[in-house]
């Protein structure tokens, strides 16, 4: 099994839909020890859909942008493993001003723009300066990530706040490498997620996907991203650091 013996972190399971569920089931179905987080009115739906997994997982109370529950996280995990093998940042907002506006980027204010580059953004470091001393020689990072390469429709300050999380992500390898911890991000196609509902004209963007995908691409199965996040989980890809592994049904290498 890929993840025999590892611990893993996953952040961002809200409901069985998620990205970061599918992440979790296949984690632990190649041998991981898992702990996920969640807070607020979430934790509950978090806890019901850890109930569908394989194996009981702890939920442990994790907001992003609160300072204390961040210096809580490794102690909390500290007393269940002496080591964190793998972090998945599955975590992103941004408040409704900063997605489909009529005028673009022009038509959110900082406050929510600053909140959609905290939670989507900064959170990346934030996570894996939490964890830091838990991690170690062979440890893996991995962000959840959509091509941030283009402009996409009504995308607009979360298409920003991705393009810096991969930029976070290239330093981050760059910080994190000495140490012999790899730092990669996976840019999944659209898939039809809670998060994704959140997104006016996600099915503009979606329906035409599997058409111009060469590998095709099915909406509703977050297997083959999955399938990548443990991939990069695992020790086989140990010289891999700093990258963008696209799962997209290979979209984003056709022009039109």
């Amino acid at each position: 099994m890929l993840l025999a013996d590892r611990t893993v972190l996953v952040t961002g399971v809200l409901t069985p839909s998620s990205i970061a569920f599918t992440c979790t089931r296949l984690a632990q179905e190649q041998g991981a020890e898992v702990v996920l987080t969640s807070f607020g009115r979430a934790l509950a739906v978090t806890q019901r859909a850890a109930r569908r997994l394989p194996t009981p997982v702890d939920v442990l109370e994790l907001d992003v942008t609160d300072a204390d529950h961040l210096a809580a996280l490794a102690p909390a995990l500290g007393e269940r493993w002496d080591r964190l093998d793998g972090l998945v940042h599955a975590v992103g907002f941004a408040p409704e001003g900063c997605l489909g506006h009529p005028d673009g980027l022009l038509g959110a204010g900082w406050d929510e723009v600053a909140t959609a580059l905290q939670v989507s953004t900064y959170s990346f470091a934030a996570l894996a300066r939490a964890v830091r001393p838990l991690l170690g020689t062979g440890s893996s990072v991995v962000g959840l990530d959509f091509d941030a390469s283009v402009a996409w429709p009504a995308y607009d300050w979360m298409g920003v706040a991705k393009a810096g999380l991969e930029s976070a992500s290239r330093y981050l390898a760059r910080d994190l490498g000495p140490d012999g911890i790899r730092v990669n991000l996976v840019a999944a196609g659209p898939l039809r997620t809670v998060a994704a509902r959140s997104i006016p004209g996600f099915d503009a963007l979606a329906e035409p996907w599997p058409a111009r995908a060469p590998l095709g691409w099915d909406t509703g199965d977050a297997e083959p991203v999955a399938r990548s996040v443990v991939a990069l989980l695992s020790s086989w890809l140990p010289a891999t650091t700093g990258e963008i592994v696209h799962v997209d049904g290979g979209a984003h290498a056709i022009g039109a």
